[in-house]
């Protein structure tokens, strides 16, 4: 393996940083930690509250992303019913619960803050994604920064215009950022046309600004990549930007449209942010995290992999209602 865990980066590269869309290189297959066998053991040694296993229907018109349980699958099972059926495995934790992988995502971290004065990689976080050839990602935001370290299979990514509200309005990010949603805003194929599109190959990094709206599909073979996931004085200050406008908009009726993250008024709405959750916590109010209901098991027996369980479809229906267009 070479000593750099980067392919062939320029200065640009590590220039464009958090500030733009970024397509280069890396060498994370040569670690060896991505193969089938690596990858079931991840999955038997990982800790099952932490290993979400998806689903999202076929149709990509109809907003169907379905959280379920493993039902005992082991590790090996599961890698080729991914491969053979519709499903998304997210391995969330990785830095925490597996040694060998922290060690690599740390050294690519320390790659990157050596190569770019301007990037500080706090707050790490890492999942290890396994999805099957026609697997998708609805479209959403993510409240870290976010890189996507593609290795196996080839995957699709739309990623629409940052920062602009026509594509994830003042109420939808503030929503998502004060927990009230999961990160998946409405969507209307009408705005494909102002996307750029990526083709990732195994071997490529592709990342992009925090809370850019973007959707994936995979397009061919078992997908395998790695998330890294990252914040900073300056991305925790957007996140509290956004909560502090809920906060505005919530308990004084003030609609705040400024999202900017620097200046005075940044730094308000981080206080108020902060105030908000603290005030949470010291009064038993504080908000939980929003999560999806388990409406399927994995099931070897059926094409597809999973069977759906027998529940209350209106506990389905209020997880996607937040997909309806939102009033600006």
């Amino acid at each position: 393996m070479a000593d750099s865990l980067l392919a062939d980066w320029q200065p640009d590269d590590f220039q464009a940083l958090e500030r733009g869309v970024l397509v280069a290189g890396h060498r994370l297959a040569e670690t060896g930690l991505f193969t089938d066998d690596a990858l079931a053991e991840v999955f038997d040694s990982h800790p099952a509250e932490h290993l979400s296993v998806n689903t999202m229907g076929k149709s990509k018109e109809k907003f169907d992303w379905r959280e379920g349980d493993r039902n005992g699958v082991p590790g090996d099972e599961l890698v080729q019913m991914v491969r053979e059926g519709h499903l998304w495995i997210n391995c969330r934790r990785m830095l925490q619960h597996q040694p060998a992988h922290a060690e690599v995502i740390n050294r690519l971290f320390g790659e990157l803050e050596s190569g770019a004065s301007h990037f500080k990689a706090e707050d790490r976080t890492a999942n290890l994604l396994v999805s099957s050839p026609g697997a998708w990602v609805p479209y959403h935001v993510d409240m870290p920064v976010n890189m996507l370290w593609h290795i196996r299979g080839r995957k699709r990514a739309w990623v629409y215009p940052h920062f602009d509200k026509r594509f994830a309005s003042s109420v939808c990010l503030e929503k998502v950022c004060s927990g009230e949603w999961s990160e998946d805003v409405p969507y209307d194929p009408a705005w494909d046309k102002y996307a750029l599109v990526f083709d990732a190959e195994p071997g490529q990094l592709v990342t992009w600004p925090q809370l850019a709206p973007h959707r994936v599909e995979n397009l061919e073979g078992l997908n395998v990549s790695l998330s890294t996931e990252h914040k900073n004085p300056r991305a925790r200050r957007r996140l509290n930007v956004h909560t502090g406008n809920h906060v505005l908009r919530k308990r004084l009726g003030y609609a705040c449209q400024s999202i900017e993250a620097d200046g005075w008024a940044a730094h308000v709405k981080q206080f108020i942010a902060r105030v908000d959750r603290y005030a949470g916590k010291l009064f038993g109010k504080e908000k939980e995290q929003w999560t999806y209901p388990i409406t399927f098991v994995l099931d070897p027996s059926e094409p597809d992999g999973f069977r759906l369980l027998e529940v209350d479809e209106r506990t389905v229906l209020a997880a996607h209602e937040q997909q309806e267009p939102v009033a600006v």
